[in-house]
């Protein structure tokens, strides 16, 4: 979905997505995700208000604070892996982590074991583990 976009120009899809939904604008499908996850997260509005802005921020570690269209990121990726059952089996564990913890916070739950797998294959120089990650997800 955004294997030809650099940082700078997924920035500014969140940015534009956020600025027609504001404007009552029409939204293809994916603008209308974007917009409905910023919708959902009311501490990163500021970030999405100036296209520039967003595009020249930086968020590290040391500074504590979450990047906030990493957040976001990992948001559509589980909702697509839900939505596409892959690996095998997520939709049913995440229908689960959703009866004890709402939809939201399932999401989040999902992201620590996503955040691991992605993690894992960048240290390792291999594919994510789907594997490992559906049964962190299972575990949760």
């Amino acid at each position: 979905m955004f294997a030809n976009q650099n940082r700078d120009q997924l920035r500014a899809m969140y940015c534009q997505a956020w600025r027609k939904h504001q404007a009552g604008e029409p939204l293809e499908p994916l603008e209308r995700q974007i917009a409905q996850l910023v919708q959902e997260h009311p501490e990163y509005h500021a970030q999405v208000q100036d296209a520039e802005a967003a595009k020249a921020a930086e968020f590290t570690v040391e500074q504590g604070v979450t990047n906030p269209f990493l957040h976001m990121g990992m948001h559509l990726a589980i909702r697509d892996q839900v939505a596409m059952d892959r690996p095998t089996g997520i939709a049913k564990a995440y229908q689960g982590l959703v009866r004890r913890l709402g939809a939201h916070e399932a999401e989040h739950a999902m992201m620590e074991c996503l955040g691991t797998a992605l993690w894992e294959a960048q240290r390792f120089g291999r594919p994510p583990d789907e594997a490992a990650y559906l049964e962190c997800v299972r575990k949760l």
